[in-house]
C-alpha cells in the first residue's frame, strides 16, 4: 500500500485565509496488495488553525509539504468495495485522513480527519501544550462511480478550529484501472458537470420575509472589546431542491434564537453567530498600511431539508465590505448586499459597526455609507431645482411685468 514518495469551546472559529498561501500540488497513491491502485489524490493543501500561548491566543497558517507521503495505514477496504482511506503523513507527526464509502452509484470522502502535533516548534512555536490534537468533520466531497472529483477552485472544509484548503483537487477512488478517470464531476465552486439534454430548471419565485430584526453584538478578547456591532441579517441562498428545481430564498438571523462568539487577535476579528443548525462567521480584518478595516470573510454553512444537498455551504474570504478607518465606526441604514459566492448573499440592514481599537463599549467617530450619502444628495438635488425653477419664475415674471408697465404712455 505504499506510495510513490513524490508524492467546539464551540468553535473557535478563525477561518483565516481562503487561499492566501497556494502550495505545490503532490500526488497521493494507495494500493492494494497487488500493487493496483484504488486511491488516487492530487491537490494542494493549506491549514489555518489557532493555538494558546504564554502571550494569548495565536493563529497559524502552514502548507502540506512536498516531502508529505502516504502511510501504510492507508486502506483500499475489502475487495476495492468497502470503506477505504488514504493517510497523509508529514511534519512531526501530522497526519490528514481521507475516509471514503460508496453505493452502487457513488462514492465520497465520509470523513476528513486532522491530527496535528503541538509539540512541532516549527509550526507551532512557543505553545503552551505540547498535545496532540484530533478534528473531523464530514465533506460534500462526491463523485459518480469511474469518474474523478475534480475542483479547480478553493474548496474549505471547517473541521472545529482548524480550517483546510484544498486547492486545484483531482481525487478519486474505487480506481477501475492505475489512473484518474477521463470523465469528471465537478465541485459546486467549479459550476455544474457536463449538461445533460434536457432544458435547465428556472428559478421558482419564493415570499420575500419582513426586514431583519436589528441586535447588538460584540466580541472581546485579553484586552477588551475588539468587536461592537449593531446590525440586522438576511441571507439570500439559492439551491436546488430534491425534486431538482431551482429556487432563491432568504432567511432572517432572529436575534431572539441566537447565541455569538468570537475571538480577537492582532490581525482579524471574528464574530460567529449559531441559530439552530445555522452557522454565519464574520471576519474582519485591518490593513496595517492603510489602517482600513474592512469585512473579509464570511463563511455560512446551513441545513435545507428540502434542498437535494441539505447542507449548504458558502465562503469568502476576499471581500472588502464595511469599510472605515480604524478607530472609525461604519455605519449605514440602507440595506447592503454582500456577495459571498453565485448562490449566496448576506444582506445587511441598519448596520454601526466597528473592529479593532473599540474603546469600551462606545462607537468611534462615524464614516457613513456611500448610500447614505445618495440618499442626502437626492433631497437636497431635488431642493437645490424647486429652488432654481422658482428664481427663474420670479425672474421672468419682474421682466414681463417691467416691459407691461414700459408699454403705457402718459396723456
Amino acid at each position: 500500500m505504499a506510495a510513490p514518495g513524490g508524492a467546539r469551546r464551540w468553535p473557535l472559529l478563525l477561518l483565516l485565509f481562503a487561499g492566501l498561501v497556494h502550495g505545490a500540488s503532490a500526488v497521493f497513491v494507495v494500493k492494494d496488495g497487488n500493487g493496483t491502485a484504488c486511491i488516487m489524490a492530487n491537490f494542494s493543501a493549506a491549514f489555518l488553525t489557532s493555538y494558546d500561548t504564554k502571550n494569548g491566543s495565536k493563529s497559524v497558517t502552514f502548507e502540506l509539504p512536498a516531502s508529505a507521503e502516504v502511510l501504510n495505514s492507508s486502506s483500499c477496504g475489502k475487495g476495492n468495495a468497502s470503506d477505504s482511506s488514504l493517510v497523509i503523513a508529514f511534519g512531526r507527526g501530522h497526519t490528514l485522513t481521507l475516509s471514503f464509502t460508496r453505493n452502487a452509484t457513488r462514492y465520497s470522502v465520509q470523513l476528513m480527519r486532522f491530527v496535528y502535533n503541538l509539540s512541532d516548534t516549527g509550526i507551532f512555536p512557543n505553545s503552551s501544550s505540547k498535545e496532540t490534537k484530533t478534528v473531523e468533520s464530514v465533506t460534500d466531497i462526491r463523485a459518480d462511480i469511474n469518474k474523478k472529483y475534480r475542483c479547480v477552485s478553493s474548496k474549505q472544509i471547517y473541521l472545529r478550529n482548524v480550517t483546510i484548503t484544498l486547492r486545484d483537487a483531482t481525487i478519486q477512488a474505487y480506481l477501475s484501472n492505475d489512473s484518474f478517470s477521463t470523465e469528471e464531476t465537478h465541485c459546486e465552486q467549479d459550476g455544474p458537470s457536463p449538461p445533460s439534454p434536457t432544458a435547465p430548471p428556472q428559478p421558482s419565485p419564493t415570499p420575500v420575509p419582513a426586514s431583519p430584526s436589528v441586535s447588538r453584538y460584540n466580541v472581546s478578547g485579553t484586552n477588551g472589546t475588539c468587536l461592537l456591532a449593531s446590525m440586522g441579517l438576511q441571507l439570500n441562498v439559492t439551491y436546488r431542491t430534491r425534486d431538482n428545481t431551482t429556487v432563491t430564498r432568504e432567511f432572517n438571523i432572529d436575534p431572539s434564537k441566537t447565541t455569538f462568539g468570537g475571538n480577537c487577535t492582532a490581525r482579524l476579528v471574528t464574530l460567529a453567530l449559531r441559530s439552530g443548525n445555522l452557522l454565519l462567521v464574520l471576519q474582519f480584518a485591518m490593513n496595517a498600511s492603510s489602517s482600513r478595516v474592512f469585512l473579509q470573510g464570511v463563511q455560512l454553512t446551513m441545513t435545507l431539508p428540502d434542498a437535494r444537498d441539505p447542507t449548504f455551504k458558502a465562503a469568502n474570504n476576499s471581500l472588502r465590505a464595511l469599510q472605515a478607518t480604524a478607530g472609525n465606526s461604519y455605519k449605514c441604514n440602507a440595506e447592503e448586499r454582500v456577495q459571498v459566492t453565485e448562490a449566496a448573499f448576506l444582506n445587511v440592514f441598519r448596520v454601526w459597526v466597528q473592529a479593532f481599537r473599540v474603546d469600551g463599549d462606545k462607537f468611534g467617530p462615524v464614516e457613513e455609507c456611500q448610500l447614505d450619502e445618495n440618499s442626502m444628495l437626492i433631497p437636497i438635488a431635488v431642493g437645490g431645482a424647486l429652488a432654481g425653477l422658482v428664481l427663474i419664475v420670479l425672474i421672468a415674471y419682474l421682466i414681463g411685468r417691467k416691459r407691461s408697465h414700459a408699454g403705457y404712455q402718459t396723456i
